[in-house]
C-alpha cells in the first residue's frame, strides 16, 4: 500500500529492484555528470540493458508486459536518484509507444525485441525550432520518390537525441491536419545529422538536442501507420505516454526533495531542538508531504486507468499538471527551509532538484496547456479521447525477472 494505493507484489518487487539498482549503479555517477554536463552514453546503455524499456511491450516481442503503472514506478525510482536518467528512460518509452500503436507487424518484429533487450534506444522527433508545440506548423517535409521518401527539415528538443538509435519523425507529406505522416529513421542513415550537444540548466547527462535531416532517403516501408497518421502519432504518444512519463519523473524528484529535507531538518538543531520541530518548519514539511501524496495518487490512478483500458485523458493531463507544479513548489519550499545551505551543490543536492524540476514544466505542454485541455473536458468540447481510441490491452505478464 502506497499513499492508499494498493500495489501488487510484482509492483513492490519491481520497485525494490529498480531502487537498489539506482542507488548502487546510478548514484555514484551523479557528481561526475553534474561536473561534466556531458551525455551519459554508457550509463544510459547500462540502464537500457536491464530490460525496463520493455515494461509495456508484449511478451511476444520479448517485453515484460507489466503495463503503465509498472512503467511509472520504474521512472519514479530512477528519477529519485537521477532525474536525468529518469528522463532518459521516459523519452525512450515515448519512442516505443509509436511502434506499439502504429507499427506494422514487420516493424514490431524488427524493433520491439531490440528495444525490450535494451540494444535499441528509440526517440520521437516532432518539435521544430520555428513552430514549437504547434505541431501543425511544422515545416519538415517528406517527399515521395519512388519507393522512398526524402526527409528534409530540423527537429529540436528531441529526447535522447545523442544516444538514440531509431528516430520516430513526423513530417509534412501534404496540406492540413491529415498532411502529416510519421517515419522510423535509423540514426546512422545518410542525411541524418546531429548538432553538438548543448548542456542546459538541468538534467545533466540527458540529451534533448537538435537533429537535421538533409534529403534523408527513407524506404516507404519505414512509414509508421498510414499516410496522414502523423498527427495521431504525435498527439497519442504525447498524451498516453509523454504526460504520465513526465509526471513520474517529477514524482521521483519530489520524493528526493522530501527525503533530503527531512534528513537536513532532523540533523540540524536550533534553539535546543531539531530544526524539524520548529513549528514553521514542521508546517512546511507537512505541506511538502501533502503535495507529494496528492501528486503520487494522481499519476498512479491515471496509469491504473490506462492499464485497465478506461478513458482517462483528463486524468493523464491532470497528473502531469499536478506533478510538474507540485515538484517545483516543493523544491522552492525546501529551499526556504535550507536557506543558504541549499545553494551549494557540495553541501546539498537540492539546487540540482530545483533545476531539474523546472525542466519538466514545458515538455508535453506547459501548465497553461494542461489547464486549457482540462477546461475542454469540463465543457464537454474534447474531440479526441485518445485513451479510448488506443485502449491498452490487459497486461500479459512475461514469466521473467523484472531486471536483467
Amino acid at each position: 500500500m502506497v499513499n492508499g494505493y494498493r500495489l501488487t507484489p510484482r509492483h513492490t518487487h519491481l520497485r525494490d529492484t529498480v531502487r537498489a539498482f539506482a542507488e548502487t549503479e546510478i548514484a555514484p555517477h551523479v557528481t561526475q555528470l553534474e561536473a561534466s554536463r556531458a551525455v551519459a552514453h554508457d550509463l544510459s546503455r547500462h540502464i537500457a540493458r536491464q530490460g525496463w524499456l520493455g515494461v509495456t511491450i508484449d511478451p511476444t516481442y520479448g517485453g515484460l508486459g507489466l503495463g503503465h503503472l509498472a512503467k511509472t514506478i520504474i521512472i519514479e525510482e530512477l528519477s529519485r536518484v537521477s532525474a536525468a536518467m529518469g528522463a532518459m528512460i521516459q523519452a525512450s518509452h515515448l519512442g516505443t509507444a509509436k511502434i506499439i500503436h502504429f507499427g506494422s507487424d514487420h516493424q514490431k518484429q524488427t524493433w520491439l525485441p531490440a528495444i525490450a533487450a535494451g540494444t535499441c534506444l528509440p526517440t520521437i522527433a516532432v518539435t521544430e525550432p520555428g513552430s514549437g508545440s504547434h505541431v501543425l506548423g511544422m515545416t519538415t517535409t517528406a517527399v515521395r520518390d519512388g519507393d522512398d521518401y526524402l526527409i528534409t527539415g530540423t527537429k529540436t528538443f528531441v529526447g535522447n537525441s545523442h544516444i538514440g538509435d531509431l528516430h520516430g519523425v513526423v513530417a509534412r507529406t501534404g496540406p492540413g491536419s491529415r498532411g502529416l505522416s510519421a517515419f522510423l529513421i535509423e540514426a546512422d542513415r545518410p542525411g541524418v545529422h546531429l548538432t553538438p550537444h548543448q548542456p542546459a540548466m538541468g538534467l545533466h547527462g540527458f540529451s534533448f538536442g537538435e537533429i537535421v535531416f538533409d534529403n534523408c532517403r527513407v524506404p516507404a516501408a519505414n512509414r509508421l501507420g498510414a499516410d496522414g497518421d502523423g498527427l495521431d502519432v504525435a498527439y497519442s504518444s504525447s498524451i498516453l505516454y509523454g504526460r504520465p512519463n513526465l509526471a513520474a519523473v517529477a514524482l521521483g524528484l519530489h520524493q528526493a526533495i522530501l527525503d533530503t529535507t527531512i534528513a537536513y531538518t532532523t540533523s540540524q538543531h536550533r534553539y535546543g531542538d531539531s530544526l524539524a520541530h520548529l513549528p514553521v518548519v514542521t508546517q512546511r514539511l507537512g505541506t511538502i508531504q501533502s503535495r507529494l501524496m496528492t501528486a503520487r495518487l494522481a499519476v498512479y490512478h491515471a496509469a491504473h486507468l490506462l492499464d485497465t483500458g478506461q478513458p482517462c485523458d483528463a486524468e493523464l493531463i491532470n497528473a502531469k499538471l499536478i506533478n510538474a507544479e507540485y515538484a517545483i513548489d516543493s523544491a522552492r519550499t525546501a529551499m526556504e527551509i535550507h536557506a543558504a545551505h541549499g545553494l551549494h551543490p557540495q553541501r546539498s543536492p537540492l539546487e540540482r532538484y530545483l533545476r531539474d524540476a523546472l525542466h519538466i514544466f514545458a515538455p508535453a505542454g506547459t501548465s497553461d496547456i494542461q489547464l486549457l485541455r482540462l477546461a475542454e473536458h469540463a465543457l464537454g468540447t474534447t474531440t479526441r479521447p485518445w485513451s479510448a481510441r488506443f485502449k491498452t490491452p490487459a497486461p500479459r505478464r512475461a514469466a521473467m525477472s523484472v531486471g536483467r
